[in-house]
């Protein structure tokens, strides 16, 4: 149910919500039970996957799969980190932590996204030394165990799949999950070359490719994390469109001092004072505020804070000189 406190003081009222609207559906929704089941199949599934590599890597001396294991194992520890995130969005906030520690979502996605740009830095720092001095590899068992990652990280990745839009730590690990599909791949077509052709600069030539377009499908995840943690408006909120759409609500005068920000990787918040026609009792003040609520979840705004003012007790509105906030 929603919970709502107003206090009026000196012609203000203030209203502040934290709630969804009962009988609807708004914004992102994600299965959590699911999520937290393909994180973990994903952590065990890539932690098994990793020991078969240095194994194996250590064995043949390849130092393709040795770097290709040190890569999976970091991506290991991003999938543990998220799944950390989700289970602290969980925990209730208390007199210290007022919204919980759901913030940890926004602070982990930032984190996978330079986990996963150190990891490329890696891949193309040991894919140029090896191009320099390539040495001689066993072509045939590079493809067997690559051929084992592309299955694993390819059905695992297939479990965030659905919800890779709705969050950012989820289309992480998607993009962590395809990313090693691809780097497999990669082997597995260097290693069938090797042994037909012997040419072992191929191994790491397709790892520098590999490397650039892991940088352009990881570079979305970086730039939306690093807006969040800066407590800019949340991708697909246009603060323009929110401002316009609360003022065309009936009694509102106007909508000003705005601020959205995001709690977490799937909720957001809003503070902002609404400017009333001066004749608008009480009664009438609290249908629109809900009205105002009700309007914001469909911009997948949750957590509102309102203050609102009549129109000769409104102070002057300061509107932000850029309303339309995507960089």
């Amino acid at each position: 149910m929603p919970e709502d406190h107003v206090h009026n003081h000196s012609g203000h009222s203030h209203s502040h919500d934290d709630h969804g609207h009962e009988g609807h559906s708004h914004g992102k929704i994600i299965a959590l039970h699911s999520v937290n089941s393909a994180f973990i199949i994903g952590i065990i599934l890539n932690l098994l996957f990793v020991v078969i590599e240095a194994v194996v890597g250590l064995m043949i001396h390849s130092l393709s799969l040795l770097s290709d294991a040190g890569h999976n194992l970091a991506d290991v520890a991003s999938l543990g980190l998220s799944l950390f995130a989700f289970r602290m969005m969980k925990v209730k906030s208390n007199t210290v932590y007022t919204y919980g520690y759901k913030k940890t979502t926004v602070l982990v996605a930032l984190l996978n996204g330079g986990i996963l740009l150190v990891s490329i830095g890696a891949i193309l720092y040991e894919s140029i030394h090896r191009l320099i001095l390539p040495e001689p590899l066993p072509g045939k068992t590079i493809s067997i165990v690559a051929a084992i990652g592309i299955v694993i990280n390819a059905v695992t990745a297939l479990l965030f799949f659905r919800n890779k839009d709705s969050d950012l730590n989820i289309k992480g690990a998607f993009l962590h999950l395809m990313s090693d599909a691809v780097v497999s791949a990669a082997l597995v077509i260097g290693g069938i070359i090797i042994i037909y052709t012997q040419w072992y600069w191929i191994d790491p030539l397709l790892g520098i490719l590999v490397a650039v377009v892991i940088v352009f499908s990881t570079w979305s995840l970086l730039r939306d994390s690093l807006r969040l943690s800066l407590d800019a408006v949340p991708q697909g909120i246009d603060l323009r469109d929110v401002q316009l759409a609360i003022e065309k609500i009936p009694g509102v005068q106007d909508f000003h001092h705005i601020h959205i920000w995001a709690l977490s990787t799937t909720e957001n918040a809003l503070t902002g004072h609404v400017v009333l026609r001066s004749e608008i009792g009480m009664e009438e003040q609290e249908k629109i505020k809900k009205e105002i609520k009700h309007q914001l979840l469909h911009y997948n705004i949750q957590h509102v804070t309102l203050e609102t003012e009549t129109e000769e007790l409104a102070c002057e509105p300061q509107r932000q000189p850029n309303l339309s906030v995507n960089p």
